[in-house]
């Protein structure tokens, strides 16, 4: 799995972690965040956040764009740097008035165009180390490898955001409820009784709120809930530094690789490939071929990133938040950690070569093991969650399933029976769809949203099915993602890359503004008819790649 890689993999994809994890824990609280603190109802915050997201995801076209112009490297520094002044606009504390919408607004863009520069870009650079012959077979693995590095960034930032929120509002005497904030903006806006009398319950538990009336113990939790989540945004800017000091720390590794078609023709001195001389009729199939795939990823992604819009409304408003039993261990990011080390040292044990070797990586399996044990017993009975807390499983599955999605490809590939890329991007759509069916399942018999009246359920089913629905997602995102990428970089013609990655983004953005389509419709559809669009648009998508299959594979040959 790690042998005989490049060393600039290494490099790229930790310099790449450090800026996932920042980007993460901002996306963890993003929309929990504007809904707290400008009231926007569900459907306002999801436009927000798919518009914000499609912006992030399509500004690489034009980071790509300039890249094939002044180089990747150029663009991954500068892109760092507009990146960190967004961060900073975001974590400074403003007021609910137009100024602090304009500065939000205003970080959001600078993220977008920032991310734009930098996150394509960087992945063009890994797929250049793997056009050298020596590494050319060990061009999926690689992006498997490197996914896996941007999802431990993106593993830890629940937790971190989690950490900084509960930490800033129990310096004021506060704590977290999923249904405050609402219940606050209601009675800000005149709300009385039953509104009145739950806030009342939830305040005589908070010292903070000591001799408050209602409506000052609003105010009072709307600001300081927005400067704990503005925390949370700060943490991104210091991920940012330890991924600068990365990326240059060890740029010779991987110099060689920023290097695009312009510069690489205009310099004969380079060591490194020739550029790959294409007849027009194959540039015309590649990207037509990489059109088509980038249809079918514009639906994949749409119902993804549901998690960070209308899977995390569910989260906080129909799942329950206490975890009990073995699911609390879900919940300790420790004992995540530990498991997901464990299954590496676990396969590295059947795959050493050396007797000696072997009984070592089996006794610090056991080792691991024992300490997820001891964590475990050491949890109390009940665990209180945060709706963002779901979000670190995920990250999590692609992390511990990246050993198993390439052992099994990589045996499939010793007998010769390995899918192509576009036939795992199909089988990806099917897997997700099936991932929604469980959702489907666990909304039966919930209230719609219309119902709830902006209230939290009385009726709250167990983050199993949160749980079991992000562990399919995952099975479907390894199939997807990671060979997507490694697709475009394969199949891309050598003067477009970076265009090309860029499109591949593009296509993302798309996707990512359509997930505000489920958030439109929250209160307008019943719970299980949100989920059957998304089941419905992922078998769309799968039977659509299925029969553009051979056009597909022609492609790359």
């Amino acid at each position: 799995m790690f042998k005989n890689q490049p060393k600039g993999l290494y490099a790229l994809a930790l310099a790449n972690t450090g800026e996932r994890f920042g980007y993460y824990t901002m996306l963890a609280i993003f929309l929990l965040f504007i809904q707290a603190k400008f009231g926007f109802s569900a459907a306002v915050a999801t436009q927000i956040y798919s518009i914000f997201l499609a912006a992030v995801y399509f500004m690489p076209l034009f980071g790509g764009i300039l890249a094939d112009r002044i180089g990747f490297g150029k663009c991954v520094t500068l892109g760092i740097l507009v990146m960190f002044a967004g961060y900073f606009c975001l974590a400074i504390p403003t007021g609910v008035d137009w100024v602090g919408k304009a500065t939000m607004f205003g970080a959001l863009a600078l993220i977008s165009i920032g991310t734009g520069l930098f996150k394509g870009n960087l992945q063009v650079m890994v797929g250049n180390l793997y056009d050298n012959p020596k590494y050319a077979s060990k061009r999926d693995a690689a992006f498997s490898l490197f996914y896996m590095a941007i999802n431990i960034g993106a593993m830890f930032a629940p937790s971190m955001a989690k950490s900084v929120t509960n930490y800033f509002l129990k310096q004021n005497g506060l704590f977290y409820d999923a249904g405050l904030p609402s219940l606050a903006h209601q009675c800000l806006n005149g709300a009385s009784g039953e509104v009145i009398e739950k806030l009342s319950t939830l305040a005589s538990q908070m010292p903070g709120a000591a001799g408050m009336d209602m409506t000052s113990f609003s105010t009072l939790y709307i600001e300081k809930l927005s400067n704990a989540y503005n925390y949370g945004f700060a943490v991104a800017c210091i991920s940012l530094v330890f991924s600068v000091i990365i990326y240059y720390a060890c740029r010779s590794w991987f110099k060689h690789a920023d290097v695009n078609a312009r510069q690489e023709s205009g310099n004969k001195a380079v060591e490194t490939h020739m550029v790959e001389e294409l007849t027009p009729q194959q540039s015309r199939s590649r990207i037509t071929a990489l059109l088509l795939v980038f249809a079918v990823v514009v639906f994949f992604w749409m119902a993804f990133h549901q998690n960070g819009a209308t899977m995390t409304i569910f989260a906080r408003d129909y799942t329950s938040s206490i975890a009990h039993g073995f699911t609390r261990i879900g919940f300790n990011i420790w004992g995540l950690v530990l498991i997901a080390i464990s299954i590496y040292t676990l396969f590295s044990t059947f795959q050493a070569a050396l007797l000696r070797t072997k009984v070592i990586l089996g006794v610090i399996t056991l080792a691991l093991w024992g300490g997820v044990a001891a964590i475990y017993l050491s949890m109390p009975t009940e665990v209180a969650l945060l709706p963002s807390d779901f979000q670190q499983f995920n990250p999590f599955f692609v992390v511990a399933l990246t050993p198993v999605s390439l052992a099994i490809f990589g045996f499939l590939a010793s007998k010769g029976k390995e899918p192509s890329a576009p036939r795992k991007i199909g089988l990806g759509m099917l897997v997700a769809a099936l991932g929604f069916l469980i959702l489907t399942i666990g909304s039966c018999g919930l209230m719609s949203p219309r119902e709830l009246h902006g209230m939290v359920s009385d009726v709250l089913v167990s983050p199993n099915w949160l749980i079991s629905t992000y562990l399919v997602l995952t099975f479907a995102e390894l199939l997807l993602s990671p060979m997507g990428i490694s697709f475009v970089s394969k199949v891309a013609p050598p003067k477009y890359k970076g265009v090309m990655m860029g499109c591949w983004f593009a296509a993302t953005a798309v996707g990512n503004y359509l997930v505000s389509i489920p958030g439109l419709l929250w209160d307008k559809l019943p719970l299980w008819g949100i989920w059957t669009l998304l089941i419905t648009l992922c078998l769309l998508s799968a039977l659509f790649i299925f029969s553009v299959m051979k056009k597909l594979e022609s492609a790359t040959k």
